[in-house]
């Protein structure tokens, strides 16, 4: 008797990419949880993660974060270090993206390559959906509460025009923005 095709997982060609905007270092963890989000489809979808070079952020803003968290420590760091150098923006964003890469090959699922993009992401990821075959979008930050609030976060904006499935997850956290 033939099985179901409707019960059968859609084969890896059909699954489109994920591409996954991460504006730090994942983690394993966060990679579990990410591949866990997909594994439940029998589809193994492969990864393009995105990492932007930070060299224009608010201060403001990652002050008032910082202070949302009762983090004094780090919002004072904040206004110490100021704006960051290029360079070292963009140092960090390789290293991000080195081991953002390395957590998501470690959950067995397919990983596209990866790539440091401009400070704001939102044109590289519609280049990426311009280009056809994304599936989906998951946004990892750290809470914002100034850019969650108002709704200019990467991921709000990326639901406005994209027109593909965005999910935002928090880093270190299974919390959804």
């Amino acid at each position: 008797m033939p099985e179901d095709p409707a019960a059968q997982p859609a084969p890896d060609d059909a699954a489109g990419t994920v591409v996954v905007l991460t504006e730090e270092a994942l983690g394993a963890d966060d990679a579990a949880r990410i591949a866990a989000l997909h594994a439940e489809t029998g589809v193994v979808a492969p990864y393009r993660v995105l990492v932007p070079a930070d060299t224009e952020r608010s201060l403001l803003a990652d002050v008032v974060d910082h202070l949302s968290l009762f983090e004094l420590r780090e919002a004072l760091a904040t206004i110490r270090e100021g704006q960051p150098d290029p360079q070292e923006a963009r140092a960090d964003a390789d290293a991000a993206l080195a081991a953002s890469l390395a957590a998501l090959r470690g959950t067995d699922h397919a990983v596209a390559g990866g790539e440091v993009v401009a400070d704001d992401p939102l044109p590289a990821l519609q280049a990426a959906v311009d280009a056809g075959g994304v599936h989906e979008v998951v946004v990892v930050t750290r809470p914002h509460a100034v850019e969650d609030t108002v709704g200019r976060d990467w991921a709000s904006r990326a639901r406005d025009h994209l027109g593909v499935p965005v999910l935002h997850v928090y880093a270190g956290t299974a919390h959804l923005g």
